[in-house]
């Protein structure tokens, strides 16, 4: 492979401002990729995939590279240096790239390949963590949490079936195969920008992970009801729920975040899902409003997002430990709260995208053992792990209101 200047110029401008600025890679990416008009798919992707397997690996890298946070541009291009000697890519002769000592790199890549918390390039803390929450299975998990996601979308069956989204998508080039076991899933063959596909334009899929897709089905809705799905965000969910109901009933998608129900707007208009009401929290207020009247009630609580580290793996330099402390105490106060919504016999289903027990069937096993959460009981859970799955860490627990 040989490497282009501009191209490796906006990939150390990027690392910059996600490793010195504290910036997001997605938006750090998607700021890039618009730099230069001329760059074509394969220049974009070199620089989004170079940018995240950076980010991914820093740990590992920057201690081969023997450079320290903050990175000057001089540490970054070594940092650099040890991706591409470990990548078997030649070095170009270009002054910011000192003499590359290729064979230490690989020698020192071999010796602290042997510690897992340089191996998986990940902070101590969250090592200590994962073991001590998940055993053994820990060195399996993060492993798999460290390769990248697959891409998968999930059919609009508001206005198509994955059959036909399959064959649409065939003609503008595009190669799916369906996943057994997740019924409105294709998964794609190989890695391109589907939000310019004609099909996307008008709403016949959604970009959703496998795991991900399993929530809404894991509610149990039926056309009619009134489903509140309590932590909405841009509303994956609430589009999924209002396919599963065919468009009859309500939806109501409630977050604190008034931005996120925008875009959430945005997206039901194009994906034809007319029975989704948006409503902001701005109090206890509007959660009380909705006491008792609920059918359905979708929690998909904040969390570490420990199951989705393939996505977002920036999100391993920006936990912190307290955050972890802080967002438990949430989860529980979230549960306590926004279960009162559920109808006696109506359902309740608490989700997240960790793989930690303490956010997750622990906090289901404290409500339940509540005064508020006496009324309920657990119907079933699902704890999905990457390395198991092949597809995002989750967990998801159904509960039922006998009240």
């Amino acid at each position: 492979m040989r490497l282009h200047r501009n191209l490796v110029f906006a990939v150390i401008d990027g690392l910059h401002e996600i490793f010195n600025e504290g910036s997001y890679a997605d938006k750090v990416v998607q700021k890039l990729l618009k730099r230069d008009k001329r760059w074509g798919s394969r220049d974009r992707s070199f620089i989004a995939e170079t940018v995240y397997e950076i980010v991914r690996w820093k740990r590992l890298y920057t201690e081969i590279a023997e450079v320290k946070e903050p990175f000057s541009r001089e540490n970054l291009w070594r940092v650099f240096a040890v991706w591409a000697t470990l990548r078997g890519i030649s070095l170009p002769d270009w002054k910011q790239i000192g003499p590359t000592p290729t064979r230490r790199i690989k020698g020192r890549f071999d010796e602290l390949s042997k510690i897992r918390k340089f191996k998986e390039s990940i902070p101590d803390w969250m090592d200590q963590l994962g073991e001590q929450e998940l055993g053994k299975l820990w060195d399996k998990e993060i492993n798999a949490l460290n390769e990248q996601a697959p891409v998968i979308l999930r059919a609009n069956t508001l206005k198509t079936s994955r059959e036909k989204l399959r064959s649409l998508l065939e003609d503008e080039n595009i190669d799916t195969e369906f996943i057994k076991g997740y019924p409105n899933a294709l998964r794609l063959i190989e890695r391109i920008n589907v939000f310019t596909t004609k099909a996307f334009k008008n709403g016949l899929f959604e970009v959703q992970d496998a795991s991900s897709q399993l929530v809404a089905d894991f509610l149990e809705v039926q056309p009619g009801q009134r489903v509140v799905d309590t932590c909405a965000g841009a509303g994956g969910k609430s589009l999924h729920l209002a396919a599963l109901m065919q468009n009859k009933g309500q939806v109501i998608a409630m977050d604190i975040y008034g931005n996120k129900l925008k875009e959430l707007k945005r997206r039901a208009r194009r994906d034809g899902a007319h029975n989704i009401e948006t409503r902001i929290i701005e109090s206890t207020k509007d959660i009380k409003k909705l006491h008792g009247k609920a059918d359905r009630v979708l929690i998909d609580a904040p969390c570490s997002g420990l199951g989705v580290l393939r996505r977002n793996p920036d999100a391993k330099w920006k936990l912190q430990p307290e955050f972890l402390d802080k967002i438990r105490h949430t989860q529980a106060e979230i549960l306590e709260q926004y279960s009162k919504m559920v109808k006696p016999g109506g359902k309740l289903v608490y989700a997240t995208c960790s793989i930690l027990p303490s956010e997750n069937q622990n906090q289901v096993k404290n409500f339940l053992s509540k005064e508020t959460g006496s009324n309920f009981t657990l119907v079933k859970d699902k704890k999905i792990l990457a390395h198991q799955s092949g597809y995002d860490g989750f967990y998801m627990a159904l509960l039922e209101n006998n009240k």
